[in-house]
């Protein structure tokens, strides 16, 4: 495997790839009010059954974000794209942005992820970055626990954050 800056010509593969998941989980955020005070918390909840998940963003939105980054990583496997990342930078926070992290449903957990997460970070610190943040649904349960298992903790969420409503969270660490 090979993770290096995409080209023109890997857009329709990673395009083509798998995006969507499964998960028989979610965060579940709960927000109260008492005393004035606001207390907002997430928590896993199991589902009564796997549902599958499709990525937030889809065809013209899907490539329209990609128009907009700054950076963007393949990890070419043989012949083909088995994964991609795509950065933008935040200068005014130090900060290394991944608006999509996406590894081909069927070559899930063979470190692929791992490597453009890792790719993503060496990028981050060839900017003058400090930090890097990772956008997840509420929703994507494996993916908020890849986050956590390589480090990256909670940093924060957005209500609303994608055209379907759908709750995002972040996770953040740094990058020196």
């Amino acid at each position: 495997m090979l993770v290096r800056p995409a080209e023109p010509k890997d857009r329709v593969p990673c395009g083509l790839l798998d995006h969507s998941s499964t998960t028989d989980r979610v965060w579940q955020m709960e927000n109260r009010v008492e005393n004035n005070a606001r207390a907002v918390a997430f928590r896993p909840v199991r589902l009564p059954r796997e549902i599958e998940l499709s990525y937030p963003r889809q065809g013209e939105d899907l490539l329209a974000g990609w128009r907009r980054r700054d950076g963007f990583l393949v990890a070419e496997i043989g012949e083909g794209v088995g994964g991609y990342v795509a950065l933008t930078v935040q200068p005014e926070h130090g900060l290394a942005w991944v608006g999509d992290l996406v590894v081909d449903r069927s070559r899930r957990r063979r470190g692929i992820g791992t490597a453009l997460l890792r790719a993503a970070a060496e990028w981050g610190c060839k900017h003058n970055l400090v930090r890097l943040t990772v956008e997840v649904q509420t929703k994507n349960y494996p993916a908020i626990q890849f986050c956590q298992a390589r480090g990256l903790t909670f940093s924060g969420y957005s209500d609303r954050y994608w055209p379907s409503e759908d709750i995002a969270v972040f996770f953040s660490g740094r990058l020196r």
